[in-house]
């Protein structure tokens, strides 16, 4: 029986680079869907589980992605809501590409330290891949700091993780001006940076002042990159004292992370592939080697 995997997209043109990555994946059968809402969910969700029976239904799948991670995250519930009984498939979400890239760049970060009691600085963090970064690292016992232009932005994201993962120590700071990144900055010994497109959160100047720092990850492929004077294809550079890592040199991982996610969805019709579930399959592959 063939593998389908249903692709709901919010984008009105369904990802290229989603589709690619199924098929290398090994996905014998794409069926592609754009410009999708919640509220065209519930025929498609009904397409796919009334045409197997129970026990084949682990053959078919739905990947939830397109830009636009919040509209991906309401399609991700109504999925859930369409499903009843038996009658389910699993499901994956991965919008904008956020919880596979905020995966691979907590796990490169804690190849090289322990993040348990460390403290993690993540710029941009009220963004889709910080805000999972730094879900992530709170959930590996990191103090975090979540850093955002602006405080009030930072300290409502925090303390929604706060809320999430028992146990969670995360702070909101701002980041508005090159002072008060430096500020956020201090005593960091884990740095992410997941800002916007072309947007330098911190010189080279000020990074390499953080005497503290043990790994540096910069999530931002596109000049100007988020940390100044890492490129990105650092994979575990050293760059004075501290392990380098650019966007290009964590997107290995992230690819394998995404490629085994999307086989997890048809080990079972049950699979429900969020942050935390893609994190622990990278965790997972990490373990193997």
């Amino acid at each position: 029986m063939h593998r389908i995997l249903i692709q709901l997209d919010t984008d009105a043109v369904p990802s290229v680079f989603d589709r690619v990555v199924a098929v290398d994946a090994g996905v014998e059968d794409l069926f592609s869907y754009g410009g999708v809402t919640p509220e065209r969910v519930e025929p498609l969700v009904h397409g796919a589980i009334f045409t197997r029976g129970p026990a084949d239904l682990k053959h078919t799948a739905i990947f939830i992605g397109g830009s636009d991670v919040e509209a991906g995250e309401r399609l991700f519930e109504k999925v859930k809501r369409s499903f009843f009984g038996p009658l389910h498939v699993s499901v994956m979400v991965d919008s904008n590409g956020s919880n596979t890239t905020a995966a691979a760049a907590v796990l490169a970060a804690c190849r090289h330290c322990n993040l348990r009691g460390r403290t993690a600085v993540i710029l941009g963090g009220t963004g889709p891949v910080g805000l999972r970064a730094a879900q992530l690292c709170a959930r590996e016992g990191a103090r975090v700091r979540l850093g955002s232009r602006s405080l009030e932005r930072a300290q409502a994201a925090a303390a929604r993780i706060v809320a999430a993962v028992p146990g969670a120590e995360v702070t909101g700071v701002t980041t508005a001006s090159p002072q008060d990144a430096e500020q956020a900055c201090a005593g960091a010994e884990v740095l992410i940076a997941a800002g916007a497109v072309g947007a330098q959160l911190l010189s080279a100047t000020q990074r390499e002042a953080l005497t503290s720092l043990k790994v540096a990850i910069d999530l931002n492929a596109v000049p100007l990159v988020g940390l100044q004077g890492i490129e990105p294809t650092d994979k575990a550079v050293d760059r004075t004292g501290v392990t380098c890592y650019g966007a290009i040199g964590v997107g290995g991982t992230k690819m394998k992370i995404h490629k085994a996610a999307l086989a997890k969805l048809f080990e079972a019709n049950d699979r429900l592939l969020d942050t935390v579930a893609i994190y622990e399959i990278g965790q997972g592959l990490q373990g193997a080697k």
